[in-house]
């Protein structure tokens, strides 16, 4: 081979990609190249540990600066991907990708890991000073910086990230608004009993709340912004504004190369595209169920970017395997550590264990009788037993799951329909 392996997109994907390559055994050139400046790095933290100052950029690496000669693997940074094309003839899946500064970079197979960008908000001011998003390492550091000296902080968008940042914000002695367009927070992912639960968890702290608010405009002076005009009219001074109100997938090679999209790079079980000599993973991506392998799925984790990316380095080896995991997650705001296991979508019942008022309980969601997933607040047991039987293709019978004095673990029963997940 010539050009080896192109991963385009140094994310967590990425780099996962590259280091299952070489753990699969292959010895050709590797090559990752993303747009920031930095080493491929940790994301989750930055809207926690290190948006609070308890944690430091360098301690955000996953590798040693030296990890990547000695792996040999080619890291680009700083350098973005504007065009790629696959070659006339030769070798199906080959062609070059060209960087914004002109750069060629031949390849011989080609992943995708490009990830998403942040959904920006095209109102009037949405571009005043101190207006901040929060997707890489340079925007949570400006973040940082500003929250310093900031005393009015009002978060737009009620969703994990803008929580997680309003309660460091709080925390640190500001004054935080959360604002909300929807009737309830985080409401895409949790049923009503959690949203509630955060909303008045967070108020107990301090944080004011807004629901079925949205926001029309941003005022300033001087160029930095000053206040947030809201649906109903009136103002909220601001002298720090976090928007979070979701994300895009970048799927703008993809569609240049001819690759199916829908709401992400549409993938199969294998991360393969509709072009099957190149694989995509991570947040970019559109998967069936992990689980079930019905419908598409867009997952935003740390645990499908490293599951789909090793799946995917064994397709570009043509040993494609599917890549069936239970999908997990977590939120940690302050002291409310939430962790998530199985996919909730299309439940039809859901029981609590414990008291939301103790900011300790569970939810478990139910889809005929059949157990879907888990929202646990402060409680890692009940997280794991719900985990390890989604594992094992086992349920969790709703009947007796709402007493907390009975260990979930002990309720796990088999099912014998079942196809256990890794």
């Amino acid at each position: 081979m010539t050009g080896g392996t192109l991963i385009v997109g140094a994310s967590q994907a990425g780099l996962q990609l590259a280091v299952s390559l070489r753990q699969l055994g292959d010895e050709g050139p590797i090559t990752l190249v993303g747009e920031e400046h930095h080493a491929p790095y940790q994301r989750p933290p930055l809207s926690k540990e290190f948006l609070s100052g308890a944690a430091d950029a360098d301690s955000l690496a996953f590798r040693a600066p030296s990890y990547y000669a000695d792996a040999g693997i080619g890291l680009v940074s700083g350098e973005r991907v504007t065009a790629t094309s696959l070659s006339a003839s030769g070798r199906p899946g080959s062609g070059v990708a060209t960087t914004a500064s002109g750069r060629s970079l031949p390849f011989d197979r080609l992943a995708l890991t490009v990830g998403a960008g942040p959904r920006r908000l095209g109102v009037p001011g949405a571009d005043l000073t101190g207006v901040c998003y929060l997707r890489d390492r340079d925007d949570a550091s400006e973040l940082r910086a500003r929250l310093g000296s900031a005393s009015r902080v009002v978060v737009v968008g009620g969703g994990f990230i803008g929580l997680e940042a309003a309660a460091v914000a709080r925390a640190l002695g500001k004054d935080v608004t959360v604002v909300e367009a929807a009737e309830r927070l985080i409401a895409r992912a949790v049923a009503p009993v959690v949203s509630g639960f955060y909303l008045h968890a967070h108020r107990r702290r301090g944080t004011r709340v807004l629901l079925s608010t949205g926001v029309t405009g941003f005022d300033g002076v001087g160029g930095r912004v000053s206040a947030v005009r809201l649906s109903d009219g009136t103002a909220l001074p601001a002298d720090l504004v976090l928007v979070g109100v979701g994300v895009v997938p970048r799927t703008e090679l993809a569609e240049q190369l001819g690759l199916e999209c829908d709401g992400g790079i549409v993938v199969d079980s294998c991360a393969r595209t509709s072009n099957p000599h190149i694989a995509a993973a991570g947040d970019c991506t559109v998967q069936p169920h992990p689980v079930t392998g019905l419908g598409r799925v867009r997952l935003e984790s740390v645990q499908n970017a490293v599951a789909q990316a090793t799946s995917a380095a064994a397709t570009l080896l043509g040993r494609p395997e599917p890549a069936r995991a239970v999908p997990w997650f977590w939120s940690f705001q302050g002291d409310l550590k939430l962790q998530i296991a199985g996919l909730s979508t299309g439940y039809d019942e859901y029981v609590v264990r414990g008291e939301p008022s103790d900011e300790r309980f569970s939810v478990l969601y139910y889809r005929g009788g059949e157990l879907l997933a888990v929202d646990a607040v402060n409680s890692p047991a009940d997280y794991m037993a719900v985990r390890r039987a989604l594992g094992q293709g086992a349920t969790v019978p709703p009947d007796g799951a709402g007493d907390p004095g009975t260990p979930l673990k002990t309720l796990v029963v088999a099912r014998p329909d079942a196809v256990a997940a890794p």
